[in-house]
């Protein structure tokens, strides 16, 4: 199975190998779109404007937030089933502030749980 890799869009230095994909569903404040080498922009795989809005990066709101967001990907399953096809290793690229209690880490553990499926 292929790594899936986090890379924060504000970072210093090039991401990991892989696949570029932004797990946003709104471009990062401050960044220029030609300055990422994305090889896409996945928005509907983000949380939802209510749940991203509603978590506001809490974590005393983390564990519900994760629950709600596994929710919502499991009703959409055409949003991430793309990060899993290939052989390559995928970078999620996000902007938060917060390395632990992001959408970009729940994805990667929803995601690494349904590999093997």
């Amino acid at each position: 199975m292929a790594r899936i890799h986090l890379f924060r869009v504000y970072d210093d230095g090039p991401p990991p190998p892989g696949r570029q994909v932004l797990v946003e569903r709104l471009w990062p404040r401050g960044v220029r779109r030609d300055d990422l080498a994305l090889d896409a922009w996945l928005k509907d795989v983000a949380p939802s404007t209510e749940l991203r809005r509603w978590f506001g990066h809490d974590p005393e709101r983390w564990e519900d937030f994760r629950r709600r967001y596994v929710a919502e990907l499991d009703a959409r399953p055409d949003a991430w089933r793309p990060l899993l096809e290939g052989d390559g290793d995928v970078t999620l690229i996000y902007s938060s502030r917060d390395r632990e209690h992001n959408n970009a880490v729940a994805l990667r553990d929803y995601l690494l749980e349904r590999a093997g499926d």
